[in-house]
């Protein structure tokens, strides 16, 4: 917990809340407490257990003593950092402080029992934070004796690496408080984000949908926990899958606040998935429980141990067809990127456009990502050499007569892609796989255009496809055993991950992915939160590599919206119709870093 830039132990704190009570000493309660008393804070723990107490100050006992080890503070910084930080089991120790941040549990009843208590304990002019993410901070306010003192500080778990602070105003809070609030934020190092009062704030408000759509999924029996969770962690480079992080928030918890956003919003999409209640009921709460959707070695374990759902080493596959040459059709960059991908692997690779000059352009734009790769000493100029002459161009389709698999990537258009299959058909020898890369449109579809549709697979890459490790592996109703095995072997072969989904709008990655960041337009849409504080919340609160307008931008707002678009129409679910934000930036040409402008304004180049 000694990883967080803490700001000099040894100076003053600058901001009025000097003496800061800390109601609720569990994982998260702790870890404030850490933060505080690092950054110069008189801090008072209290928590009705004693042994809440105990664990609390042992726990900073030991991770100042890790610091020391480490050599980021010396001993005496560590017993000054210990002499700040003092327990109590009454909440009358709290009397003196500046501010009281309550972490109790996120139960109504509770919390108000505290605020009451506390109404009657401290000064008038202290500082009452709620650290709930989903009950109502006005509510709070409203109940208690000083309104226009209360607000919500909602910290991340761990409270001691998290950078992100939501700090949560109802229309009773003092702006003065506020302002307090949000400087100490930025004296323990954190970053601040002031929203308003509304269930899951904005981190969690767009983190849970998700959470809850991919337990929908696999309650569904759509795709395996681990599938789901490996395709979003290598799809969109995210820390950890959907499912383990409901383990690790814990199930009953997740389920609390989507009932409190359901409640706010009527959003089917926020209705808990029934799993998550059925989970709760049993008593299988996550990692705290010993078992969740995965099965621990023990209550508060980290170690995943293998059970009934987990699968075997050999997927129980049937065997598979022989694969020795791929044929790649189109010219683009995912197209390059993928014909990359098998000649590096050792596979023989044609690489089809519509005409000659585009086929050979795009083995030079190989080339020239080959040669990156060795000026970056990731492999050799031979090796580099060898890996261009595997890879032939040709201008017509005729080239794939003898290949052993076809891979389309060609236009996201369902009448170019299903022509493309019509002519693989005639041209591809008895036997050869035929795969799409597409990423929203019905593999069936491309399947019904060719004579046989058993061979025909979905074979969805990410792009840069040399870099992303992730595949979706997506069968048809028609897809022939054989061919889901090959693909799967083929996959091995060329060093990437393979997930199974069936044939439906977005197979697992846009699925999820999609609602999450039209959700994020629809925040912006309603003035509910900045472009900034948005992108900052998901960066920082969720540990996602870009924020959702960063993304948005990247993608393009045009492919963002026909994505949306289909999975609207497949799933019929008002939440998932396209923010008209969105929709209208479309229509004016605002399409992303790609012209110049989208969410946001770029540089040309």
């Amino acid at each position: 917990m000694d990883r967080q830039s803490t700001p000099d132990p040894s100076s003053a704190p600058s901001s009025a809340l000097n003496v800061v009570a800390v109601v609720g000493l569990g994982t998260m309660g702790t870890g404030i407490a850490e933060v505080l008393a690092r950054a110069g804070r008189q801090v008072v723990g209290i928590d009705i257990s004693a042994a809440a107490a105990e664990r609390a100050a042992a726990a900073l006992d030991a991770s100042t003593a890790r610091a020391v080890r480490r050599e980021r503070i010396t001993e005496a910084e560590r017993a000054e950092i210990l002499a700040r930080f003092r327990t109590s089991t009454e909440l009358a120790a709290a009397a003196e402080a500046d501010l009281v941040i309550e972490v109790v549990p996120e139960d109504y009843a509770t919390k108000h029992e505290v605020f009451t208590a506390l109404d009657a304990v401290v000064r008038p002019d202290t500082v009452l934070a709620t650290g709930t993410n989903a009950l109502s901070v006005t509510r709070l306010a409203a109940d208690s004796a000083r309104p226009e003192r209360v607000l919500g500080l909602h910290f991340f778990n761990p409270a001691p690496a998290m950078k992100l602070v939501e700090v949560v105003s109802s229309v009773l809070t003092a702006p003065a408080a506020v302002t307090a609030v949000t400087e100490l934020a930025r004296e323990l190092g954190k970053e601040p984000v002031a929203v308003g009062d509304r269930p899951g704030f904005v981190a969690d408000g767009l983190l849970f949908g998700y959470l809850n759509q991919a337990a929908a999924m696999y309650e569904s029996k759509y795709a395996t926990r681990e599938d789901i969770d490996a395709a979003m962690r290598l799809g969109c480079g995210l820390p950890m899958g959907p499912l383990a992080l409901l383990d690790l928030i814990g199930v009953d918890t997740a389920r609390t606040v989507l009932e409190a956003m359901y409640a706010a919003s009527g959003d089917r999409l926020h209705a808990p998935a029934p799993i998550l209640g059925q989970l709760s009921e049993a008593g299988l709460t996550g990692r705290k429980a010993g078992r969740g959707f995965y099965t621990y070695a023990a209550p508060g374990s980290t170690e995943v141990v293998p059970d009934a759902e987990t699968p075997g080493d050999a997927h129980e596959l049937s065997a598979g067809r022989t694969v020795r040459s791929v044929g790649v059709a189109g010219s683009g960059t995912m197209a390059s990127g993928i014909a990359e991908v098998f000649a590096k692997a050792g596979f023989t690779v044609v690489l089809a456009a519509r005409t000659q000059e585009k086929a050979d352009t795009a083995k030079a734009r190989i080339a020239k990502s080959l040669q990156r790769s060795v000026t970056k000493g990731r492999m050799t100029a031979e090796a580099r050499e060898e890996t261009l002459a595997r890879i032939t161009p040709a201008g017509s389709l005729d080239a794939f007569a003898e290949v052993d698999l076809a891979v389309e990537a060609v236009a996201e258009d369902l009448a170019v892609k299903q022509q493309l299959f019509q002519t693989l058909d005639k041209v591809c020898k008895p036997g050869a796989v035929l795969a799409t890369t597409t990423s929203s449109l019905p593999v069936i579809a491309c399947a019904r255009a060719t004579s046989r549709p058993q061979d025909v697979i979905g074979m969805h890459f990410f792009n840069p496809a040399p870099a992303m490790k992730l595949v979706e592996v997506v069968r048809t109703v028609l897809t022939g055993d054989d061919v889901h095995a090959t693909v799967r072997a083929v996959c091995a072969a060329v060093r990437k991950h393979p997930v199974d989904c069936g044939d439906r709008a977005g197979f697992i990655v846009n699925a999820l992915l999609f609602p999450y960041l039209n959700n994020a337009v629809k925040m912006v849409q309603e003035h509910y939160a900045s472009l900034d504080d948005i992108d900052a919340a998901m960066k920082l609160g969720g540990g996602y590599p870009m924020g959702p307008f960063e993304l948005l931008d990247v993608v393009g707002l045009d492919v963002s919206l026909a994505i949306e678009k289909v999975l609207h129409r497949e799933f019929r679910e008002p939440g998932l119709a396209p923010a008209p934000l969105l929709e209208h930036l479309v229509a004016a040409g605002c399409l992303g870093r790609k012209t110049g402008r989208g969410f946001r304004e770029y540089a040309k180049a």
